[in-house]
Protein backbone atom coordinates (compact mmCIF):
# COMPACT_ATOMS: atom_id res chain seq x y z
CA UNK A 1 0.00 0.00 0.00
CA UNK A 2 0.87 3.53 -0.87
CA UNK A 3 1.52 6.42 0.91
CA UNK A 4 0.67 8.33 -1.73
CA UNK A 5 -2.84 10.42 -1.59
CA UNK A 6 -4.65 12.44 -4.14
CA UNK A 7 -5.48 15.59 -2.76
CA UNK A 8 -7.58 18.42 -4.35
CA UNK A 9 -5.21 20.83 -5.08
CA UNK A 10 -3.31 18.28 -6.90
CA UNK A 11 -5.87 16.37 -8.77
CA UNK A 12 -8.54 19.51 -9.26
CA UNK A 13 -12.10 19.31 -8.36
CA UNK A 14 -13.23 15.98 -7.16
CA UNK A 15 -17.04 17.16 -7.59
CA UNK A 16 -18.80 18.16 -10.85
CA UNK A 17 -19.87 21.57 -11.10
CA UNK A 18 -23.55 19.48 -12.49
CA UNK A 19 -23.19 18.16 -9.17
CA UNK A 20 -22.99 21.04 -7.38
CA UNK A 21 -25.72 23.25 -8.89
CA UNK A 22 -27.81 19.59 -9.13
CA UNK A 23 -27.90 19.51 -12.41
CA UNK A 24 -29.18 23.10 -13.48
CA UNK A 25 -26.78 25.38 -16.03
CA UNK A 26 -29.26 28.25 -15.69
CA UNK A 27 -30.46 30.30 -12.12
CA UNK A 28 -33.57 29.67 -11.05
CA UNK A 29 -36.25 32.25 -10.57
CA UNK A 30 -36.34 35.34 -12.54
CA UNK A 31 -33.41 36.52 -11.37
CA UNK A 32 -30.82 38.32 -14.02
CA UNK A 33 -27.41 37.97 -13.55
CA UNK A 34 -24.72 39.52 -15.32
CA UNK A 35 -21.33 38.92 -15.33
CA UNK A 36 -21.13 42.45 -13.40
CA UNK A 37 -23.76 42.15 -11.32
CA UNK A 38 -22.95 43.36 -7.82
CA UNK A 39 -23.41 40.97 -5.11
CA UNK A 40 -24.05 42.30 -1.43
CA UNK A 41 -24.43 39.70 1.37
CA UNK A 42 -27.49 40.36 3.24
CA UNK A 43 -28.02 39.87 7.24
CA UNK A 44 -29.41 36.11 7.73
CA UNK A 45 -31.71 35.84 10.61
CA UNK A 46 -32.35 32.58 12.41
CA UNK A 47 -35.52 31.46 10.66
CA UNK A 48 -33.46 31.41 6.86
CA UNK A 49 -32.73 27.55 6.24
CA UNK A 50 -29.14 26.50 6.30
CA UNK A 51 -27.30 26.07 3.04
CA UNK A 52 -24.69 23.34 1.70
CA UNK A 53 -21.10 23.59 1.98
CA UNK A 54 -21.00 25.14 -2.00
CA UNK A 55 -23.21 27.55 -1.06
CA UNK A 56 -21.98 28.63 2.10
CA UNK A 57 -18.45 29.02 0.97
CA UNK A 58 -19.41 31.05 -2.05
CA UNK A 59 -21.50 33.25 0.81
CA UNK A 60 -18.73 33.70 3.23
CA UNK A 61 -16.57 35.05 0.23
CA UNK A 62 -19.90 37.45 -0.76
CA UNK A 63 -19.57 38.65 2.65
CA UNK A 64 -15.83 39.51 2.76
CA UNK A 65 -16.30 43.33 2.61
CA UNK A 66 -18.10 45.67 -0.65
CA UNK A 67 -20.63 44.65 -2.49
CA UNK A 68 -18.67 42.32 -5.63
CA UNK A 69 -19.14 41.76 -8.70
CA UNK A 70 -20.23 38.33 -10.15
CA UNK A 71 -17.49 37.39 -12.42
CA UNK A 72 -14.70 38.58 -9.37
CA UNK A 73 -16.57 35.84 -7.29
CA UNK A 74 -16.39 33.50 -9.76
CA UNK A 75 -12.44 34.09 -9.79
CA UNK A 76 -12.07 34.07 -5.95
CA UNK A 77 -14.37 30.76 -5.64
CA UNK A 78 -12.53 29.01 -8.67
CA UNK A 79 -15.45 28.07 -10.03
CA UNK A 80 -16.91 28.10 -13.55
CA UNK A 81 -19.04 31.16 -13.95
CA UNK A 82 -22.35 29.18 -14.98
CA UNK A 83 -21.81 27.49 -11.43
CA UNK A 84 -21.65 30.71 -9.93
CA UNK A 85 -24.60 31.80 -11.43
CA UNK A 86 -26.84 29.36 -10.19
CA UNK A 87 -25.33 29.49 -6.92
CA UNK A 88 -25.80 33.27 -6.33
CA UNK A 89 -29.34 32.76 -7.61
CA UNK A 90 -30.31 29.88 -4.89
CA UNK A 91 -28.81 32.51 -2.44
CA UNK A 92 -30.83 35.19 -3.79
CA UNK A 93 -33.97 33.14 -3.35
CA UNK A 94 -32.84 32.30 0.19
CA UNK A 95 -33.17 35.87 1.06
CA UNK A 96 -28.86 35.90 2.03
CA UNK A 97 -28.00 38.00 -1.23
CA UNK A 98 -29.00 40.78 -3.10
CA UNK A 99 -27.99 40.91 -6.92
CA UNK A 100 -28.04 44.30 -8.49
CA UNK A 101 -27.85 44.66 -12.20
CA UNK A 102 -24.81 46.56 -13.56
CA UNK A 103 -25.54 50.40 -13.68
CA UNK A 104 -25.44 51.43 -17.28
CA UNK A 105 -23.51 54.55 -18.38
CA UNK A 106 -25.57 56.72 -21.37
CA UNK A 107 -23.21 58.10 -23.84
CA UNK A 108 -22.56 61.33 -23.66
CA UNK A 109 -21.45 64.13 -26.12
CA UNK A 110 -20.94 63.53 -29.65
CA UNK A 111 -21.14 59.83 -29.23
CA UNK A 112 -24.66 60.34 -28.28
CA UNK A 113 -25.92 62.44 -31.55
CA UNK A 114 -27.39 60.40 -33.78
CA UNK A 115 -26.95 62.03 -36.90
CA UNK A 116 -23.18 62.22 -36.31
CA UNK A 117 -23.64 58.48 -35.64
CA UNK A 118 -25.23 58.08 -39.10
CA UNK A 119 -22.85 60.22 -40.95
CA UNK A 120 -20.33 58.03 -39.85
CA UNK A 121 -21.91 54.99 -40.68
CA UNK A 122 -22.44 56.30 -44.38
CA UNK A 123 -18.99 57.28 -44.75
CA UNK A 124 -17.90 53.55 -43.47
CA UNK A 125 -20.15 51.91 -46.14
CA UNK A 126 -18.05 54.64 -48.70
CA UNK A 127 -14.74 52.84 -48.40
Amino acid sequence: MSDEHWYEDETGSLVRPYTVTRGRTEPSGKQSIDLMSQVTALEADASQAAVDHARAALLALVRRGAPRPVVELAADADLPLTVVRVLLADLAEAGLVRIEEPRRLEPAGPAADPELLKVIVERLREL
